[in-house]
């Protein structure tokens, strides 16, 4: 059997369950983990802090984990709070980007250390991405004069009917230099191009000095699909997207039913 040494989780859908909760068994199944020695990394497409309640609760900070925020943006050791890789959007193209948003008239809004910056706090996704991160909602006046620092991601947000229109436009305005994809129908991600959870892992393990093969990645959406992939054992959830259960190597129970505790005490206990 194959010595895994990291276990790699998505957040909703994966670690949690419906109600957004990590379960008494996966909880123990990761906490025995990590005093075995395992290091548990917990990539979201969630800001840092988003990502911070739940590493505390599995207590990443003690055993010296990662959390890989913003879809691979950024990967911070939680013991030291050293940050291992970090891409930014250039400075030079904030104004373009949030010029793309006024455009189309749809609502935008980015991150700054604890806090989201948004040019309408009224705006029900934005409400969302708070509610989601317990993060403030923070509206300015003007976003072009405010956004004067490097930001990992803009997300643009409207319905879903209308920013499939607006979708294409965008990519076509900022080309190849930028990642632009729907995360929700309502979310429209703006990052660096290349990145992804994949390629972030594969900073990590060689900032480790670790194989992949000694990695386990669990996911349940699209954004996962790379690191499933990549990793030495790839596992999706029973509720993940058809994509990705044909891409996985492990098909494991569902959120609901303890399924990162299943692949923990299977292939990472002693």
């Amino acid at each position: 059997m194959t010595n895994y040494e990291m276990i790699v989780l998505d957040l909703d859908g994966t670690l949690t369950n419906r109600d957004k909760v990590i379960t008494p068994r996966t909880k123990q199944a990761l906490m025995s983990a990590q005093e075995q020695g395992k290091i548990v990394v917990l990539a979201s497409g969630r800001p840092t802090a988003g990502v911070e309640p739940l590493a505390k609760e599995l207590e990443l900070e003690r055993f010296g984990s990662y959390i890989l925020s913003y879809n691979g943006g950024m990967i911070t050791n939680c013991r030291t709070g050293e940050v291992v890789f970090a891409s930014q959007i250039p400075l030079a193209a904030n104004e373009r980007i949030i010029g793309l948003a006024e455009e189309h008239r749809v609502d935008i809004l980015t991150y700054e250390e604890t806090r989201i910056i948004t040019n309408n706090d009224q705006c029900p996704y934005a409400v969302m991405e708070s509610n989601i991160n317990h993060l403030p909602l923070v509206q300015v006046e003007s976003m072009k004069d405010y956004v004067r620092f490097e930001v990992p991601k803009f997300l643009m947000l409207d319905d879903g009917d209308y920013l499939v229109t607006v979708e294409p436009l965008v990519k076509a305005a900022l080309g190849k230099n930028f990642s632009v994809y729907r995360s929700e129908p309502y979310f429209l991600e703006v990052m660096p191009k290349g990145i992804d959870k994949a390629l972030s892992l594969a900073r990590l393990l060689e900032v480790l000095g670790m194989t992949k093969d000694q990695m386990i990645a669990c996911g349940d959406g699209y954004n996962d699909l790379t690191m499933v992939q990549f990793a030495g054992l790839g596992v999706a959830m029973e509720n993940a997207v058809l994509p990705l259960r044909k891409a996985a190597d492990y098909i494991t129970l569902s959120n609901n039913e303890d399924g990162v505790a299943h692949v923990v005490e299977k292939f990472m206990l002693s």
